[in-house]
């Protein structure tokens, strides 16, 4: 016990080094105090301040489909990864991104990927989206050779955006409102069939409220039964969240603009049941988002807006592993940073992602429009 607890230590010193690094790269020399002072950990985010060789970043490698753009990211460790994306494209690494294998499901060019939870290296399952039957999840057990179609939408009224597992077995997935309420199928054997929950805890959606399929992150889950929805397009953006894996649900508002089809909540992450992140805005290009972040430390049913948001838009955001209070947003025109859990932004990237997801044993992945998948480095 006492050595894991050493590992733990000196794994959070070592990711709050690379955040100040991060944010060293990207601001000048009082900005840079000014972070590392809000995340030192002993002394080696002190020694990452001070060593002018030391930048992190993101590194991209080379997909072979620039064409695509990926909006769903599964990081299984810093080695395997996939992604999903446009044209029914499924990707799939096991090198830290150095080559990339296309295991994309037959027949799914017509498709759109918007979202895909993986297991382990093996065992996938993608969401793709759409009005009516275009709405479909598919699943591999062998690395992607071969897929299963296991759901494929009835019902023209539904549109599913995202889905989320709590563990090998249980997830969930959303559809924008039918009859005036979120749809949420489950499913308890690993998305290998599914089934409509009902809609008796579910809070009414307000007039022109729906989520977005922009990140793979408008549903995500923390523990074995806590999962959270984000939403936009109504009066305000709001964050509903379940106790029960969705049997039953509470709304709050999530101090994010909204009140228009392209503003809203775009992307949740949650370091454990009680502290999480939103983030998003307005995604048309060259409109204004203020406001467009907000923080919890009470499981969601309150939120406090950032006191310095992102300034743009922003789709995707994931924690740090292993600290309390980094974490890192993308978004088409850049990323940002924060080192004191969500108050407050820094830009340190101008590249475009549309979503990211970081894994415990240090590894951060970013993917995005025209093939961009990258890793955070130095490798940690």
């Amino acid at each position: 016990m006492m050595r894991m607890g050493k590992t733990r230590r000196v794994m959070a010193a070592g990711l709050s080094a690379t955040a100040v690094a991060f944010a060293c790269g990207a601001a000048g020399p009082a900005q840079a105090a000014d972070s590392a002072d809000s995340a030192r950990t002993g002394s080696a985010a002190s020694d990452a301040q001070t060593r002018t060789d030391l930048r992190a970043g993101w590194r991209l490698g080379d997909t072979g489909v620039p064409d695509v753009r990926f909006r769903g990211l599964a990081a299984v460790n810093r080695h395997t990864a996939w992604v999903a994306g446009s044209k029914g494209t499924v990707l799939r690494t096991a090198d830290g991104g150095r080559t990339w294998a296309n295991v994309s499901p037959p027949g799914a060019q017509a498709l759109e990927f918007r979202d895909v939870e993986a297991f382990d290296g093996r065992r996938a399952v993608v969401l793709a989206i759409g009005e009516g039957e275009a709405s479909r999840t598919y699943r591999t057990e062998d690395g992607g050779r071969t897929w299963q179609e296991t759901f494929r939408n009835p019902d023209p009224r539904a549109f599913y955006d995202c889905l989320t597992f709590f563990d090998s077995r249980n997830g969930l997935a959303m559809s924008d409102p039918v009859d005036g309420k979120y749809r949420i199928l489950s499913t308890a054997d690993g998305g290998r069939s599914w089934k409509v929950l009902p809609d008796k805890g579910m809070p009414a959606a307000l007039p022109g409220e729906a989520g977005f399929a922009a990140s793979g992150q408008c549903l995500v889950s923390n523990g074995p039964r806590d999962v959270w929805l984000a939403t936009g397009g109504g009066a305000r953006g709001r964050v509903l969240h379940s106790a029960d894996r969705g049997l039953t649900w509470k709304a709050a508002d999530a101090s994010v603009p909204a009140g228009d089809p392209a503003r809203g909540v775009f992307g949740l992450a949650f370091r454990d049941r009680t502290h999480g992140i939103a983030v998003g805005g307005d995604y048309r290009a060259g409109e204004t988002s203020p406001d467009a972040a907000a923080v919890t430390s009470d499981g969601g049913r309150s939120w406090q807006r950032s006191t310095t948001p992102p300034k743009e838009y922003r789709s995707g955001v994931a924690w740090l592993p292993h600290t309390r209070s980094a974490a890192l947003a993308v978004g088409p025109t850049g990323t940002d940073l924060t080192l004191n859990g969500g108050r407050s932004w820094r830009k340190i990237d101008t590249g475009s992602y549309d979503t990211v997801s970081c894994t415990g044993d240090l590894g951060c992945w970013a993917a995005g429009e025209g093939g961009r998948v990258a890793r955070l480095f130095p490798a940690l």
